[in-house]
This record gives C-alpha cells, sequence and structure tokens, in this order.
C-alpha cells in the first residue's frame, strides 16, 4: 500500500521538494521601454519588428515560453509555442490558460497590425473553444490569428491552434476596442 493523502490511496511525496531537474529560468526586457520604442511605428511595422528581433518580445512571451512571433502581414499573424510539462494542469495537459493567452495574443496582434501609429487596443473579450489537449508530445503549434472585422471603434479576430499536421487544437473570436490617437 503507498502512502495517503487526505485519505486518497496512491498519492506519493506530497509536498515533496520540487526535482531539480524540472527548473526554468527566464528573463525578459522593460516592457515600457519596448512599448516606448514601437510607439511611433505603425502597429504592422512595430510587429514585424518584434518578429526580427528588432524590438524585444513581451515578458508574457517569455513566462509562457512563446517560440516566437513568426509570419506578420495585415490582419495575419502566427504564433508559435512548444507545449511543455511546465505548461501542464492538475491534470496532466496544457492548461487552459495558456491556450486563451495564446489565442488573446495572436487575436490582438493581428488587430494591432492594422493599426497606424499612435493607436492601440485593447480585448474586450474572448470566446475559446477547446477542441483537443496538448502535451509536450504534441511538438510544435502555430496559433494563426486573423481579423474578420476592422471599424473605427471596434474589430472582431478570430485565432485558431494548429499542429505541423495541421490537426485543430483549439479556436477563439475576439471583440477589441480600438482607440484612436485624434481621440478625446
Amino acid at each position: 500500500m503507498t502512502e495517503t493523502m487526505d485519505g486518497i490511496e496512491g498519492v506519493e511525496n506530497v509536498g515533496a521538494a520540487v526535482d531539480p531537474g524540472r527548473s526554468r529560468t527566464y528573463s525578459w526586457n522593460d516592457p515600457m521601454a519596448s512599448f516606448a520604442e514601437g510607439a511611433g511605428m505603425s502597429g504592422l511595422d512595430y510587429l514585424q519588428a518584434m518578429a526580427e528581433g528588432r524590438v524585444p518580445k513581451p515578458p508574457i512571451s517569455e513566462t509562457l515560453g512563446f517560440d516566437g512571433l513568426g509570419d506578420v502581414a495585415e490582419g495575419r499573424v502566427v504564433f508559435t509555442m512548444t507545449p511543455a510539462e511546465h505548461h501542464y494542469n492538475p491534470i496532466g495537459s496544457v492548461h487552459g490558460g495558456v491556450y486563451a493567452t495564446l489565442l488573446d495574443s495572436a487575436c490582438g496582434c493581428a488587430v494591432q497590425s492594422l493599426l497606424p501609429a499612435g493607436d492601440f487596443y485593447t480585448s474586450l473579450d474572448l470566446s475559446v473553444k477547446f477542441l483537443r489537449g496538448m502535451t509536450k508530445d504534441t511538438g510544435q503549434v502555430q496559433c494563426i490569428g486573423t481579423v474578420t472585422h476592422m471599424g473605427r471603434r471596434t474589430a472582431l479576430a478570430e485565432a485558431r491552434i494548429v499542429d505541423a499536421n495541421g490537426k485543430l487544437y483549439a479556436t477563439a473570436t475576439s471583440t477589441c476596442m480600438i482607440f484612436r490617437a485624434g481621440d478625446k
């Protein structure tokens, strides 16, 4: 018989020290310096500079371990990520919050790619549909974000997460509020 925790048989080493082979260290640049550097650029130019490494990635990219921002075009962006154990929830698969963050990033940046210098956006909502679980064995995935409607005050974008074989893992739609430089 194994040790128990709160009467649950089979749970061993609860509260044990973290396995030193399973650690992660990362660093990031000052996000406000990056923002200031991109303030005079159009959204597309800013995202392309980020994809090319001329402007630092935002801290969330390092925190969640995004591989990068790949394709950037007007109304379309592609993020890549390789799922790993540090993304896991308690049931042994990538946490839904990781999916949601990746999808929200792709939707928002797709909108940003259409904004002129001085304009910015924020997400108003995000609706996510989880279709299948990701694990460390999934391999690199892409999250493709596209704008489906761009208005003066709001934009609608959608994103999807797919693996190397095109298998769909999740989809999302997002409404973004647009803040125009000339508006008060």
